[in-house]
């Protein structure tokens, strides 16, 4: 029974609800979105900026996060943990700059970390102690280092240290002759520099098995030929070889290196004889 007038038909009013109505999770979808976007943006900036080390670390575990966990550190350089770690050839440049960047973080070096080269070669990463007038890595006519060669020789053995790669350690004169004594010359003088180099890097970091050769070159191999009495053919080399590194040619080592016949002590303060300054 209507209770409107004349008998006129209800008014039924009808109110659609859309769901969630401006309280909907549409929105939340397309700002979870606009977040993710944002957030890997600022991870590639991040990246952009980053150590070499830390941009491989990061590559690496995209590559094989599976392999990645199973590293435990091996391969990545700086890695904080007890094991050694194993570069090839592709890691000595990041070797090279962290070794640079060390030597930089340590200015009561002076003027002698200057004098630090590093080449990556065939070889593996060499490193050469170079002398300059007034300023050496030995004291003048002895095979013990100065004390700010010290400084820096540690600082290279604790990071090579670190390393399973096999090291080999290089010793060069000019061609002065080191005295009128014949039975001491430059080929004792540089064998002894390079196997007091060995002694003192194991006593400060470098392991006694990275150790493959000691080799002493007198002034065979001149860093500067033209001017073959010129400092900078006084030098040590230390030579990080990668994993994949062929072997030193036998024939190129029997020519150049030749064990110390004297001077051969363990002890770091015994000297050799003679009196020239090299």
């Amino acid at each position: 029974m209507s209770n409107k007038p004349n008998g006129a038909p209800p008014i039924i009013i009808v109110k659609k609800v859309v769901a969630g109505g401006h309280h909907g999770g549409a929105w939340k979808v397309a700002y979870a979105d606009f977040v993710t976007a944002m957030m890997a943006l600022f991870i590639v900036l991040w990246l952009m900026n980053a150590s070499p080390e830390v941009q491989k670390a990061v590559s690496l575990y995209f590559t094989d996060p599976k392999g990645f966990r199973n590293l435990d550190g091996t391969g990545q350089i700086g890695a904080e943990n007890d094991d050694a770690l194993l570069l090839s050839k592709e890691d000595m440049p990041d070797l090279k700059e962290k070794l640079t960047q060390k030597l930089k973080s340590l200015p009561q070096l002076g003027a002698l970390q200057e004098q630090v080269e590093m080449t990556v070669t065939g070889d593996g990463l060499r490193i050469e102690l170079i002398d300059k007038e007034g300023n050496s890595f030995f004291d003048s006519g002895s095979r013990e280092l100065t004390a700010s060669a010290r400084t820096l020789v540690t600082a290279l053995s604790t990071e090579i240290g670190r390393l399973e790669n096999p090291i080999v350690i290089e010793g060069h004169t000019d061609a002065r002759p080191y005295s009128n004594r014949g039975y001491y010359s430059n080929w004792d003088l540089s064998t002894d520099r390079a196997n007091y180099a060995r002694r003192f890097m194991e006593q400060s970091g470098l392991r006694a098995e990275q150790i493959g050769q000691v080799r002493g070159f007198a002034d065979r191999q001149l860093r500067n030929p033209s001017s073959p009495n010129d400092y900078s053919n006084r030098r040590v080399s230390i030579i990080v070889g990668f994993v994949d590194a062929p072997p030193p040619d036998p024939a190129e080592a029997e020519e150049g290196a030749r064990q110390p016949a004297v001077g051969h002590q363990d002890e770091l303060s015994a000297e050799p004889p003679g009196n020239k300054a090299h």
